[in-house]
């Protein structure tokens, strides 16, 4: 064992311990087995498990290692058992334990195993709060954050289970909800208990785990104050309200969701290099504006494309937000999902695409 970790153990248990008047003790740390006998002098104790004189002293007048006989001279000798007890006992100390806990254990007052599943139980309570702590440091020390948002932050991290729910139901009624917080969605068959938004809502849903690693933890952390922000609240608003005014009808059924038509249809430009300012670009923005005219029933005239073009162009910038972006590799995190691809670079490239076409008629 480590000599740091040794002294940290002796210092801790000693801490309030004053050495007996035991003169006998007093020049045996350098003795050795007694002759013929088998016994260990309390020194070579020390040399054989590493502790000090003093702490094999300490175990001793406290009971938990007594010594196994005296000497003639009245020094303590200690057996092969107790080389093994006070093992056990520097095990037990390195983990964690109480002197109390140990006490019963070499006494065989408390089964070891029962005594390990209570104490690894308590250090897993200690372990889920310290990572919440580290998730608020972290985030403390890479934001630069005020007093004020790391007392956010720090309560963020202190929610319980029921009302980690309650705030993200809060957050998903703001969206998907009429309540006096937002807007109501329009319309009659804009109704979120149907299956589409239901959906949806299950895919924006974080459900942190019952014991979660240190980067679920940090990403909850993030997360729950991103749900708190009123403009982001208010952007992913108008974003389900836009999809829901794009939706045929339950006759017709959900229509794919303009973010994959756009990664389906940009992707490949994207990957080949292909410039959205330039002429190659105008079959990817010609497959673009033909089937967002289908969503919105547009005719296929040269003014009826302009307007079609604009429309979707103010579309993809509403969609096109960074912190949209920021949310769902958080929920990933969370959830222990694959990591989404980043939308932001289809949007970027659709919306430069879309802005020179628009704005040059």
């Amino acid at each position: 064992m480590h000599a740091d970790t040794l002294r940290s153990n002796d210092s801790r248990d000693l801490k309030d311990y004053h050495v007996s008047n035991d003169s006998h003790d007093c020049g045996d740390s350098g003795s050795s087995v007694g002759v013929g006998d088998g016994l260990y002098s309390i020194g070579e104790l020390a040399r054989r498990t590493g502790l000090t004189v003093k702490t094999i002293r300490f175990y001793s007048d406290r009971g938990i290692v007594a010594p196994t006989d005296r000497s003639p001279a009245g020094y303590r000798r200690y057996d092969a058992t107790a080389v093994a007890r006070l093992e056990l006992v520097r095990t037990l100390r390195d983990l964690g334990l109480d002197l109390a806990t140990v006490r019963k254990v070499v006494e065989r007052e408390a089964s070891l195993p029962e005594v390990a599943a209570a104490h690894a139980d308590a250090l897993a309570v200690q372990i889920r709060v310290l990572r919440l702590r580290h998730a608020v440091l972290t985030a403390v020390a890479e934001r630069g954050c005020t007093p004020e948002e790391t007392d956010s932050l720090h309560k963020l991290s202190q929610l319980t289970e029921e009302e980690r729910r309650g705030l993200i139901e809060d957050f998903l009624h703001a969206l998907f909800g009429d309540t006096g917080a937002a807007p109501p969605l329009r319309g009659p068959d804009v109704d979120p208990a149907c299956p589409e938004f239901t959906a949806i809502v299950r895919s924006m849903t974080p459900e942190l785990p019952d014991d979660p690693d240190a980067e679920q933890v940090r990403a909850w952390v993030e997360l729950a104050e991103l749900t708190l922000d009123r403009d982001f609240r208010a952007a992913v608003r108008r974003m389900v309200e836009e999809y829901a005014a794009e939706q045929p009808g339950a006759a017709v059924g959900p229509r794919p969701d303009l973010a994959a038509t756009v990664r389906a249809h940009v992707g490949p430009a994207l990957a080949a290099g292909i410039d959205p300012a330039g002429p190659p670009a105008d079959p990817t923005v010609a497959a673009l504006t033909a089937h967002y005219a289908t969503v919105l029933g547009r005719l296929d005239t040269p003014q009826g494309t302009l307007d079609v073009q604009r429309q979707l162009l103010r579309r993809l910038e509403s969609m096109n937000d960074p912190r949209r972006d920021h949310y769902f590799p958080l929920l990933a995190a969370i959830n222990g999902w694959p990591a989404p691809e980043a939308l932001a670079p289809v949007l970027d490239w659709s919306v430069r695409a879309l802005r020179v076409r628009t704005c040059s008629r």
